[in-house]
């Protein structure tokens, strides 16, 4: 490896992967928490609001499409500074227009930038591991969380003082400071600057280990998705939640999320990454049933909190597996599983918004415990050697 290759510091890139993953939890949560202000804006019915959500995890879809082998090719510096770029243009989009084809438009910009950034996030942070990738990218996953409390957390309490449109506004705002970072630092030299092989990335889509983990992520992601993006929906027409509640109740969720990946880090170091996700499935499951059963404010907060725990192990223990099984090919490899994921995300949410057409949103923690639970049965063949 020569001289420059070796200029970089891995601690700058760990904060480099850090701020990425912090603005993709904006991303990701930013559309759940302004969907009833949406809704009412737009007049949007069950089956256009399934249709406006499909379209965030369709442009995440695109982005995690093209980060793998951009990144593989070209380095991780423009990409992670261009995607920065589109989710400001995104969030100003949404906040600023009054026509549903630029919201939409708008939508899919975040969604793309925040796709990219996601993926570069994780290869970054697994490229420059020392240690074990499950628990780095674990610890990675804690700004996921800090971004996505920040949106609700700062819609329900600024709302009685500016309207969703300005708070949004500002958060686009705060999303140009990283590119600041990212254009400052040194990043490593891309790993195959004399063209990309497709020949071994063809291999990938062969591999069957690597399609049924991409399947596993198909329905966390679907199962997350649902829990982001519906949640406050659910609770105000099932549960006679006042709006400002609701957005709190997101709080919770990803509040959960951040602090069991801060335990998950020295949990992964002791215990088989495969039973850390059979508990934390449990766990998630056992979350779904305390909020469908519950009539209580606070117990359903309790279920919230409960359930974003028990999603926080998956993503981090199979992506940490991927990228340590193809590390020459780790951009490419975490973007065939990406897509996968992203494609539940989408198909979840589409296929949300018919069932709540038909039967309403109160069948939403039904759908996610039945989720989890076909989950399970793909994670027993995927890590058998991990649940010895």
């Amino acid at each position: 490896m020569n001289r420059a290759s070796r200029s970089y510091s891995n601690n700058l890139l760990f904060i480099a992967a850090s701020l990425a993953m912090l603005l993709f939890g904006i991303v990701l949560i930013s559309l759940g928490s302004v969907l009833p202000h949406l809704r009412a804006h737009f007049n949007l019915s069950e089956l256009s609001t399934g249709s406006l959500l499909s379209i965030l995890p369709f442009g995440i879809l695109m982005g995690s499409l093209v980060f793998g082998p951009l990144v593989d090719r070209y380095g991780y510096k423009l990409m992670l500074m261009a995607c920065s770029l589109l989710i400001f243009i995104g969030l100003e989009g949404i906040a600023l227009t009054g026509h549903i084809w630029i919201l939409r438009f708008s939508i899919f910009l975040i969604g793309l930038g925040g796709g990219a950034i996601n993926g570069g996030a994780n290869a970054l942070a697994a490229d420059t591991a020392e240690g074990d990738r499950g628990a780095r990218l674990s610890f990675l996953g804690v700004f996921f969380g800090i971004g996505a409390l920040g949106v609700p957390f700062m819609l329900g309490s600024l709302s009685h003082v500016l309207s969703y449109d300005k708070i949004l506004f500002w958060i686009g705002i705060f999303v140009l400071l990283p590119v600041i970072f990212y254009l400052i630092i040194d990043f490593p030299l891309p790993k195959n600057p004399q063209g990309f092989p497709m020949k071994d990335a063809r291999k990938l889509l062969k591999d069957p280990w690597i399609i049924l983990t991409g399947f596993i992520l198909f329905l966390q992601s679907g199962m997350e998705g649902l829990a982001n993006n519906w949640s406050t929906t659910y609770l105000q027409e099932s549960k006679d939640f006042l709006n400002q509640h609701a957005l709190y109740s997101l709080t919770f969720l990803v509040a959960g999320m951040t602090g069991m990946r801060l335990i998950l880090g020295w949990w992964l170091q002791h215990i088989r990454s495969g039973r850390v996700l059979v508990l934390s499935i449990g766990l998630s499951v056992s979350g779904a049933l305390l909020i469908l059963l519950t009539g209580n404010h606070n117990l359903t907060y309790t279920g919230m909190a409960i359930l974003g725990a028990g999603l926080s192990a998956c993503f981090p223990v199979i992506m940490g597996q991927v990228a340590g099984k193809y590390k020459q090919l780790s951009g490419t490899a975490l973007s065939v599983v990406l897509v996968l994921a992203l494609l539940g995300n989408m198909l979840c949410n589409y296929g949300m918004g018919i069932l709540a057409n038909a039967w309403g949103t109160a069948v939403l923690p039904v759908v996610i415990a039945g989720g989890l639970l076909v989950q399970l049965f793909l994670i027993i063949p995927a890590l058998k050697k991990d649940l010895n």
